[in-house]
């Protein structure tokens, strides 16, 4: 981008400057989105095949992270449209059919790691476009990406501390809950 155009005096004069200075932060923006989306999909399915298996407390986890991730698409198409940039609702992965807890956690671990690196990269190219309001909004999805990677990391660690039977107590703990009349 390039940093030496005049600040407009006018109105006008700065809706073209902003278009033209804030096209970057748009499209990486709209990555963000898709990501973000792709994320949604993920865990929701994660979600409902955990519940299916009955381990309640990772259920639960993947669809509180696919909620926040919907705050995440929120925030960026907020921001897309506040730059008069259109909002692309498109997935940037299909979503993955896997089944077992493991290669759950460990998909979900390799999405928040890979999304913290995106997201500094980008808040980095947004200040370099003199858009510090988006620098500031990836350093913000970059704290709450590093705090799902921890929550994922802690369970693949929970897996491989306890094996099968982290799984079996989450199964047995829910049958437990059910049979005494408690709500999920």
């Amino acid at each position: 981008m390039n940093c030496n155009i005049p600040v407009p005096e006018t109105t006008t004069q700065y809706i073209i400057w902003s278009r033209v200075m804030h096209e970057k932060s748009i499209e990486l923006l709209n990555k963000a989105v898709a990501d973000e989306l792709t994320a949604v999909h993920q865990y929701m399915y994660f979600h409902f095949h955990c519940d299916d298996q009955g381990f309640e407390l990772l259920s639960n986890l993947f669809r509180k992270t696919a909620i926040e991730e919907m705050m995440h698409v929120e925030m960026l198409a907020e921001r897309i449209l506040f730059l008069k940039g259109e909002v692309n609702m498109t997935l940037a992965n299909e979503i993955q059919k896997l089944h077992s807890v493991r290669e759950m956690l460990e998909l979900a671990s390799s999405m928040e790691a890979s999304s913290v690196r995106d997201y500094n990269t980008w808040a980095n190219e947004s200040a370099a476009n003199a858009d510090s309001r988006t620098k500031k909004l990836f350093e913000q999805l970059v704290d709450d990406e590093e705090r799902h990677f921890d929550q994922y990391d802690t369970e693949i660690d929970n897996l491989e501390r306890f094996g099968s039977q982290y799984l079996a107590l989450q199964s047995i703990e829910r049958s437990k809950n059910l049979s005494s009349g408690a709500t999920e």
